[in-house]
């Protein structure tokens, strides 16, 4: 069971060209607003239609602008589940689920049935899509998707119009219709934490482009741009100059960070994730700053940290970011804004970056 796509789409002052390959599992597909990642699902699904490319699914070509093959959506075998869920209102639950199913009349009903029970919607039969949750919606359109067992799964967003803790539980369930799936599936998001908890292999877009590629978890640990970085949750970010092999000069903090890694040529950015950070008297990469302002989450406290020696710029470009649980606050030796912090953090936890 394969996906393959090579899909390049022109439009006004933006280009997608985007190249990927499924394995078993999922592929992400993160990216800010507009880098291109619901056009991919279209232009696979068949809505529209790649100016150049090859599109191939389980050996059968969906797409190839040379040999001019254009499969039209409902013979691709392509699932398709949009961030609204595109019910169709003026159906009831076991409607939407059978809509264009074939077949005879009992066998669509076993069918309708089976997703019924699958998806723990006993007693909704009869509801409309304005009489469900945001929830229950999801889960009709999965069934609808899923009851014409298609070669590969797409979903566009499919928890971005859920409250966080409806998201929560529909998530949990998600996850284990992908686990007993047995096709390929994509997932396009722009949330590191959704695309980390389902997805095996991930591909990062930036303005159309593939910016990175490859093992969720190893593009997490070594994020190699500066995109990949600031995808997958890095709130600190520096230009740099190379001092030498081990040592860069980051110029937006002041501060000259030695690094486990061999600085290269190409390196043009240096990245630390908040919760890095630790309280430090010596030792490498020991710095001192003001405690310039707080921002309180829930659970854990942002301390934003202004380097001694760093320059002046534009308000905030120049604060580090210390995340920490607020259990610990005993960690800030018991100081407060405007007080000094001295902070310190491994060598083999500065991400070199290039640009990109």
């Amino acid at each position: 069971m394969s996906l393959q796509a090579e899909i390049k789409k022109r439009f006004s002052g933006f280009t997608l060209e985007v190249s990927l390959h499924t394995e078993e599992g999922v592929l992400g597909i993160l990216g800010a607003s507009g880098s291109g990642k619901s056009m991919t699902l279209k232009c696979i699904a068949g809505i529209e239609t790649p100016d150049e490319g090859r599109i191939v699914l389980n050996g059968r070509v969906l797409f190839d602008s040379e040999k001019r093959i254009n499969l039209p959506p409902q013979k691709r075998r392509v699932g398709y589940l949009f961030q609204n869920y595109a019910l169709f209102p003026n159906m009831t639950v076991e409607a939407n689920i059978a809509a264009g199913l074939t077949g005879t009349k009992q066998e669509k009903k076993e069918a309708v049935s089976r997703m019924i029970k699958r998806f723990k919607l006993d007693g909704l039969e009869k509801r409309y899509p304005s009489q469900l949750s945001g929830g229950q919606q999801q889960r009709v359109a999965l069934a609808r998707i899923l009851i014409y067992e298609p070669d590969v799964i797409m979903l566009d967003e499919p928890f971005s119009a859920l409250d966080f803790y409806l998201k929560e539980q529909m998530q949990f369930q998600v996850l284990e219709v992908m686990r007993a799936y047995r096709g390929d599936a994509l997932l396009v998001t722009h949330s590191r934490d959704e695309v980390y908890r389902f997805c095996e292999k991930s591909i990062i877009l930036n303005r159309g482009r593939v910016a990175m590629e490859g093992g969720t978890r190893e593009i997490f640990q070594n994020p190699v741009n500066v995109t990949a970085a600031r995808l997958t949750g890095c709130k600190n970010i520096s230009r740099v100059e190379r001092v030498d092999a081990n040592h860069i000069r980051a110029l937006d903090w002041g501060l000259v960070l030695e690094t486990a890694r061999e600085v290269t040529e190409e390196i043009r950015f240096a990245g630390i994730r908040a919760h890095q950070f630790f309280p430090a008297k010596e030792g490498p990469n020991t710095f001192s700053g003001c405690w310039a302002d707080t921002l309180r989450q829930p659970f854990e406290w942002d301390i934003l940290l202004k380097p001694d020696g760093a320059p002046e710029t534009a308000e905030g470009e120049n604060l580090l970011w210390w995340k920490i649980d607020y259990t610990q606050l005993d960690r800030t030796g018991g100081r407060k804004p405007g007080d000094t912090l001295t902070l310190g953090v491994r060598p083999e936890d500065i991400l070199l970056l290039r640009k990109g």
